[in-house]
């Protein structure tokens, strides 16, 4: 566990209260949408494999499990976003790769069965695309690949957006192994991003070109998600949701295991690589209900593990972590997919969700189909094989505080047209309170503060000198560079040297996404854990480096 900061916390919402938990917890990693691609943009061809390994859980159980993997399980394409570096792709992975295409490219998929011979068949259902099978064996919903044995599918990348894909044999059994994954398909045909409307009118503004965010890199996949002007975006991050119940991993196990030892007769203490299994269904007797899990994760990991690094070592069969971060102002492209048994209510505090789209499928107004009508959502409820796109964005307007604590004559916030402190206004895209709303400009938030920080609001803060742990100090309750002069004056708090981010020089508001379902953020019912994670928001001062 690295000494951390995590920045400063916004006294808005019920998760203040568990702000200082996770403190302790949160780890400074970004995520983005990080999988692999292989095409020429109208052809794109996967070679991947189904077998079996162990993912890591917080609290140190290695648990058994089947997954999708790249067949090479080396470097087997180009990954994506280039600008995240160190990328593998190892034979078994959860969720499975994520695929990423262009509308229009003829996607070829092949799949290699290397799972146990008692486990049977195996295969991939693409249930947003119209899919053509070569090679394999009949099964119940598509050509299966029988143990040893591939099966071919192909299929036209029709519908822009995020897409879920999982195995279609003996469904209830092999998606709760974790045989699930994520495609992106990205439009063909971007929209001309001058005029770019957010799904807000107090937000009407261009996409930011990125050489203007030097030097945070381009870390999109696209600059829209959709050819419609309401798709456009800063930011984007994917999230899968599962669970696993362990008792059900620990009958599969046991079984593979004695199927294996019945080989030649071996003896009961002897295993060999081969198996007596023959059948398609496989040899496996497992128990499927009552269903009870005890580990919910997101993108594989369960929380603080999904705030580590895309591709930490540590996770050899989970490359994909979850921890979104921002600038105030920013479109934030939310691609969110339920691919456990459950439905998960997850919550995104801070603002709510605008729809874009359900599995490909923009939501569109019925009196003017160019115009985007998708639900505002306080939770994107996931429901089990179903994607969802929708925009999340973060500005302070409304807070009635100066969030960046201006003294009256200090700082400039000349509001646009929106009235937000922007490009439009003069604002240079490094200064501090770039996106601030500048109605709060000046207002006070603190009655009798600490440190140079306006007076006479109607708030009394605790010391910050109170929250100061060591590593884990929890910032202040302003945003942006010398936040900690800001809430403390001259006191050294903390002590130099025990963050991993110095709070004199960067510091943001930390919002927890959790589900709502308050068993799904534990882990084997334990607190904090699960589906849970921090959403970062740096000022525009501040480089946001997702290059982990």
């Amino acid at each position: 566990m690295r000494p951390i900061s995590l920045r400063t916390l916004l006294p808005q919402s019920a998760a203040v209260a568990a702000l200082s938990v996770a403190a302790a917890l949160s780890a400074p990693a970004q995520a983005a949408s990080p999988g692999i691609t292989s095409t020429d943009g109208t052809v794109a061809t996967f070679a991947l494999s189904a077998a079996e390994g162990r993912v890591s859980q917080p609290d140190g159980a290695a648990v058994y499990s089947w997954g999708y993997g790249c067949a090479s399980g080396g470097k087997p394409a180009t990954y994506v976003p280039e600008a995240i570096t160190g990328g593998f792709c190892s034979t078994m992975q959860i969720p499975g790769p994520t695929m990423v295409v262009t509308q229009g490219a003829q996607v070829t998929v092949k799949l290699t069965n290397n799972l146990p011979k008692a486990a049977g068949n195996t295969s991939i259902l693409f249930p947003d695309f119209a899919v053509t099978a070569s090679g394999g064996n009949p099964g119940l919903l598509t050509s299966e690949a029988a143990n040893g044995g591939s099966v071919t599918y192909t299929f036209t990348a029709t519908n822009p957006g995020t897409h879920v894909y999982y195995s279609g044999t003996q469904s209830d059994l092999q998606v709760e192994m974790g045989m699930y994954g994520a495609i992106i398909v990205l439009p063909n045909t971007l929209v001309n991003t001058t005029g770019c409307t957010a799904l807000g009118a107090e937000q009407t503004r261009t996409s930011w070109d990125p050489a203007l965010r030097a030097p945070e890199g381009e870390f999109r996949l696209a600059k829209a998600a959709y050819d419609n002007a309401g798709a456009c975006y800063d930011r984007e991050y994917l999230f899968q949701f599962s669970e696993i119940d362990p008792r059900i991993h620990e009958q599969v196990e046991a079984g593979v295991r004695a199927d294996e030892a019945k080989a030649g007769d071996p003896g009961p203490d002897e295993r060999t690589a081969d198996s007596r299994c023959t059948k398609p269904n496989g040899c496996l007797i497992v128990e499927t209900e009552p269903y009870h899990p005890a580990y919910y994760m997101i993108n594989g990991r369960s929380m603080p593990d999904d705030m580590d690094p895309n591709y930490a070592f540590q996770y050899p069969h989970q490359p994909y972590n979850g921890n979104p971060h921002m600038h105030p102002g920013e479109l934030v492209l939310l691609r969110v997919i339920g691919t456990g048994r459950w439905q998960h209510p997850f919550h995104e505090h801070g603002n709510h969700v605008r729809v874009l789209a359900r599995d490909g499928n923009l939501i569109l107004s019925q009196t003017d189909p160019t115009k985007l009508a998708g639900p505002l959502l306080f939770t994107t409820t996931t429901t089990p094989g179903q994607a969802l796109d929708g925009i999340f964005y973060w500005t302070g307007k409304g807070l009635n505080w100066d969030v960046y604590a201006h003294k009256t004559g200090t700082a400039d916030c000349m509001p646009d047209a929106n009235g937000y402190y922007t490009h439009a206004s003069g604002a240079p895209y490094s200064a501090p309170n770039y996106y601030e709303w500048c109605a709060d400009h000046t207002h006070a938030l603190e009655k009798n503060p600490l440190g140079d920080v306006p007076t006479g609001g109607p708030i009394t803060l605790p010391d910050a000198n109170l929250f100061a742990n060591g590593p884990w100090y929890g910032g202040s309750p302003y945003l942006g560079p010398e936040a900690t002069l800001r809430a403390v004056g001259t006191t050294p708090i903390p002590p130099s040297g025990t963050v991993a981010n110095d709070p004199g020089s960067e510091a943001g508001f930390a919002f927890m996404w959790h589900s709502h379902n308050e068993r799904e953020i534990t882990t084997n019912n334990a607190f904090p854990g699960g589906m849970m994670m921090m959403m970062l928001v740096d000022p525009q001062a501040y480089s946001i480096n997702e290059a982990n």
